[in-house]
């Protein structure tokens, strides 16, 4: 009989910035991830006024796509977009939401396809066996 009084840890039970920051860091192990030689001169998005200044960028946001789609299943490029994206601050007028630039998200996800972490679906793509596995553990080590 199970014991009752422990409690399985999820991914949704963990701290999301805690579980991001040691996933980034499992995926600078894996050779078929790797920054492209542009992303210091891009911006994310239309919405922001500056290039990219973070220096792991492109780890935190591969393992902050790992998460959403953990979260929500199967998730597309459009999707992503909304949810990575930011409001442009207007003087004159009212602010108004700007999708981030799909570039950047399109060619994490083929990166994570093929270390095994993701496969496209239909209509859209969806975390795999592998990928659940990984975050998994490493919410279990941010956990305990």
């Amino acid at each position: 009989m199970a014991d009752r009084g422990v409690l399985h840890v999820s991914v949704i039970n963990v701290d999301s910035h805690k579980l991001i920051a040691a996933l980034s860091e499992e995926l600078k192990k894996e050779s078929e991830i790797k920054p492209p030689e542009w992303i210091s001169y891009v911006k994310s998005g239309s919405h922001n006024e500056r290039p990219i200044e973070e220096k792991d960028f492109w780890y935190k946001r591969c393992a902050s796509l790992m998460f959403n789609s953990y979260k929500r299943g199967n998730v597309g490029v459009r999707r992503l977009r909304r949810k990575y994206g930011g409001r442009v601050q207007h003087v004159v007028h009212r602010s108004h939401h700007r999708p981030a630039g799909g570039k950047i998200i399109r060619l994490a996800l083929q990166q994570l396809e093929k270390a095994g972490l993701f496969e496209k679906q239909k209509t859209g793509r969806i975390i795999t066996s592998k990928g659940r596995k990984l975050m998994d553990e490493i919410s279990k080590k941010v956990e305990g």
